[in-house]
């Protein structure tokens, strides 16, 4: 029959966890009994049990006078040049072995060679995970020389585990020997290219014990079975593991050290809460009653005075009413309560993620409410609040990160041999590009919708991540958001909050080489999360203009340099920043962003949708225009901030010098109203917000176009008329001057000089020739500026940007 055994299973004896774990959850050792731990493995179905604690081997000699058990333990061993740790799994050992073991344990050079002399069959444990952070691909290279058996881990990911498949499958004689001779070590053993996978659990929490097992046919022992280890026979069973196996892992750990150090068994039924956790962090064939009453007294213990605005909870009493009410409402988790052991990782995340996205809501909704009430002391006071979550999530934020730094070390390893080197592998780009603004009304939603349908069109791998209303639109991902908060004045502009746990198990999941954030918004700032937790590179553009429009908004310049400081910080965080002008980036740069991370990057729009030859007579046919009148346009938001007040001023002394013109704004806004009212009686046409081939028809049946905005960072629709074949009028501030050639293309005025801005439109409408000699130029000047071809300059910028992905301090 087959008999299958789990080889790496952690008891209290062992070591103490890695430092990180200690910083982070305070635990100084695991409290699994060995004698209970043999008992759960017999009732999983293992034949043989071993333990194998770190440098000892006090947990197997624990379980050594049950049957079926043989005695082992996991070596910490060096290479002696670096310090560089492995860990080696050697089973069926003696004391006097374990006494020669400790003396040459110090260099793994030393020890193997005493391993293979007196046939110990030992096993290299998750070869590819880093334990101190010194692993490197030569100190790889050297232990596919050194060892023969190699352990599939229960605590890694298919990625890591299948890669290790792979190498191992692929390894021939040729290669052996040519890293044998980079090396100058001596292979040991008969056909030392062939090498044999061992399976392990490297469980510490009892939680995941036998996850991953080793299983041999046809033996009646553990001598037999550990020699099939050796003659190929074995099999590796079971599954690997992932970030959220991890984390759960971690707050079990953190769970039991409570349970140890408080005594709390008098409440353990009296609290939904304290139930739920006892339940979901013990397994239940070791559980003990009262576990949670010790994380009660943690839970209860003195906690910080900050507390919402008006009043509301404190941080550890908001997160006991929100969880306590989501136990109450949701079915799967009430389900725990009633079935003990029927916990798993998914079941923790899926409590955990909605605990935080809660907790996470009313703090967001707090920070914008004060924002918008220009209230600073209540706004500091809220994000000083807010840090104290981090700890409540920060198992996820380790797990997440250790699984995702050793992928590209992975991979380097793989192609230590030269037959099988995969050099393309590092060309490989995939772009998670986050925004807040996807589906809205605006020149940067334009340009990212864009962006996808391009990069579906030629093949690049980008993903767009955003929140919003699920339409099925390629490349597109949208996350059901956590809340949303509207602004008052712009209640057409929603925030979304998003569900930050998702995502970042997505972008773990789908395996992106770089982010990109559109904004610095609440998506934005999940953004730069994910990249920092994934050890990913982080690009970022700065499309808007955010502490002029505060300014604008709130008629406040302290909101305004509290946006500055905000916004330097943000784009501080940044690989790269990318600007679409030359005025931008000096901006930014005079404010104090490094003009290192400064890229520009080009823009570019449809030139064959945006055409003269859409000029049809659109406003005649849809707005009763008259074909003689001269239509001055403006396209873009009704608002404030696009220096519409001016505007106004300016269409009243251009409408009582020129007769025959009329002035015809595209777009909605808070301003609408106001404005309308403000240009009773003037030739002016409203025609609401408009797309697609009615846009197009718009701008190539007017005749000059209009765009007082001060605040652009670029300003899309200047390129659009442009390409329409009618020359503009922009302002000296902002991106947009830099889209116009002066005087042959249109006109660049100071932005706060209405004379200027009435001669040079009058200028233009008074003389149809100059207007359609300029027309012509600047449809000239827009055609090698397709959206196509700039995409991939930019597209191509990911390679060359930040070629070391030197993330910043």
């Amino acid at each position: 029959m087959d008999k299958k055994a789990d080889l790496h299973v952690h008891s209290k004896y062992s070591k103490r966890p890695s430092e990180w774990v200690l910083r982070k959850i305070g635990c100084a050792e695991s409290y699994t009994d060995p004698l209970r731990l043999y008992t759960m493995l017999k009732q999983k179905g293992m034949s043989f049990v071993t333990i194998t604690d770190h440098n000892t081997l006090a947990g197997s000699l624990e379980i050594a006078h049950l049957p079926d058990t043989f005695v082992s333990e996991e070596i910490t061993t060096y290479f002696p040049a670096d310090g560089c740790k492995l860990h080696v799994l050697v089973y069926d050992i003696t004391e006097r072995h374990h006494e020669d073991i400790s003396r040459l344990r110090q260099n793994v050079f030393d020890l193997v060679p005493y391993l293979h002399e007196h046939k110990i069959v030992h096993s290299l444990a998750h070869p590819l995970f880093s334990v101190n952070d010194r692993l490197t691909p030569d100190h790889f290279g050297q232990a596919l020389v050194l060892f023969r058996n190699f352990e599939l881990n229960g605590s890694r990911d298919d990625f890591q585990n299948n890669l290790l498949r792979e190498i191992l499958a692929n390894l021939t004689p040729e290669d052996l020997a040519f890293l044998a001779d980079k090396y100058d070590l001596m292979p040991l053993g008969d056909q030392p290219w062939k090498k044999n996978l061992t399976g392990g659990s490297d469980d510490h929490s009892s939680l995941n014990a036998a996850r991953t097992f080793t299983r041999v046919s046809e033996v009646s022992c553990p001598k037999e079975f550990l020699q099939g280890i050796n003659e190929s026979r074995a099999e590796v069973e079971g599954k690997a593991s992932n970030p959220q196996t991890m984390a759960h892992n971690l707050y079990s750990i953190a769970y039991q050290f409570y349970k140890h150090k408080f005594t709390l068994d008098s409440v353990v039924g009296k609290d939904l809460l304290l139930r739920f956790l006892d339940r979901a962090l013990i397994t239940s064939s070791i559980h003990e009653p009262g576990m949670v009453e010790r994380m009660k007294g943690f839970l209860h213990q003195k906690a910080q005075n900050r507390r919402f605005k008006n009043g509301s909870l404190d941080i550890k009493e908001l997160l006991q009413k929100e969880a306590q009410a989501i136990l109450l409402s949701d079915p799967r988790l009430k389900g725990l309560l009633k079935q003990p052991g029927a916990s798993s990782e998914a079941v923790w995340f899926h409590f955990v993620n909605q605990v935080s996205e809660k907790v996470l809501k009313h703090f967001a909704d707090s920070v914008l409410e004060n924002l918008a009430g220009a209230d600073l002391f209540d706004l500091f006071n809220t994000v000083g609040s807010a840090a104290s979550l981090y700890t409540m999530l920060a198992p996820y934020f380790v797990a997440y990160t250790l699984f995702a730094k050793n992928r590209p070390f992975n991979e380097a390893c793989s192609r230590l041999c030269k037959k099988h080197d995969r050099t393309g592998s590092r060309e490989r780009l995939k772009v998670a590009h986050f925004t807040d603004t996807f589906y809205d009304v605006n020149g940067v939603a334009k340009t990212l919708r864009m962006q996808a349908e391009t990069a579906l069109k030629i093949n690049k791998q980008l993903t767009i991540l955003t929140c919003g209303p699920e339409l099925g639109t390629p490349r597109v991902v949208n996350f059901t958001p956590t809340g949303t908060f509207s602004m008052p004045e712009y209640s057409e502009i929603k925030l979304f909050y998003p569900p930050l746990l998702k995502m970042l198990d997505y972008c773990y999941r789908e395996d992106f080489t770089h982010i990109h954030s559109a904004t610095p918004g609440p998506i934005g700032l999940a953004a730069l999360f994910i990249a920092r937790a994934l050890k990913l590179p982080i690009y970022g553009t700065y499309h808007t203009a955010l502490p002029q429009y505060v300014r604008l908004l709130t008629e406040d310049t302290a909101m305004e340099d509290v946006m500055w400081r905000y916004a330097l910080w943000y784009y501080n965080q940044m690989n790269v920043v990318f600007v679409p002008s030359e005025a931008t980036a000096e901006e930014l740069v005079s404010r104090g962003l490094p003009g290192s991370k400064v890229r520009f990057y080009p823009r570019g729009i449809d030139v064959g949708r945006f055409h003269p030859s859409k000029r049809n007579g659109f406003f005649k046919r849809r707005f009763g225009v008259q074909p003689g009148e001269v239509k001055l346009l403006y396209v873009g938001r009704i608002s404030k901030e696009k220096n519409l007040p001016f505007l106004v001023e300016v269409i009243k002394q251009v409408t009582s010098r020129m007769p025959g013109a009329r002035f015809v704004l595209v777009g909605e806004g808070p301003y609408l109203e106001e404005m309308k009212t403000a240009l009773i009686g003037c030739p002016v046409t409203f025609t609401g917000y408009l797309e697609g081939d009615d846009l197009a028809q718009a701008y190539a049946s007017s005749d000059v176009f209009v765009f007082p905005s001060a605040t652009d960072t670029f300003g899309n629709v200047v390129l659009e008329a442009q390409a329409s074949g009618i020359p503009a009028v922009v302002t000296d501030q902002g991106g947009p001057k830099e889209n116009v050639i002066p005087g042959k293309t249109g006109f660049v005025v100071p932005a706060k000089d209405v004379d200027g801005f009435v001669k040079a439109i009058l200028d233009l409408g008074n003389n149809p020739a100059r207007r359609k000699e300029m027309g012509e130029h600047a449809r000239r000047y827009m055609e090698n500026r397709s959206f196509e071809s700039a995409y991939i300059q930019l597209w191509e910028t990911y390679r060359t940007a930040d070629p070391h992905h030197a993330f910043p301090s």
